[in-house]
């Protein structure tokens, strides 16, 4: 797994345990619903990480509780 696509399931996960859907996320992280898209549909293939931060003030979390999870712990390195 890359880290696009670690970033890709953890907003997943989140919005499973939220019991939340990629637009209603959207709405409570202040985000066009096309950004959080992006970023699950593989058109953005470097999310930034303010879009990132967004995503984690909107579900009441941090970055480090977002970064802290078994899609992250695994990633191989990127720079071979």
């Amino acid at each position: 797994m890359d880290t696009v696509q670690a970033v890709k399931y953890r907003i997943l996960r989140l919005c499973d345990e939220h019991n939340m859907s990629i637009n209603k996320l959207a709405t409570v992280c202040a985000l066009p619903p096309s950004s959080v898209k992006n970023i699950l549909y593989g058109k953005s293939q470097n999310p930034k990480l303010l879009t990132i931060k967004m995503i984690c003030d909107g579900l009441g979390i941090t970055l480090g509780e977002f970064f802290s999870s078994p899609e992250f712990d695994g990633l191989e390195q990127e720079i071979k």
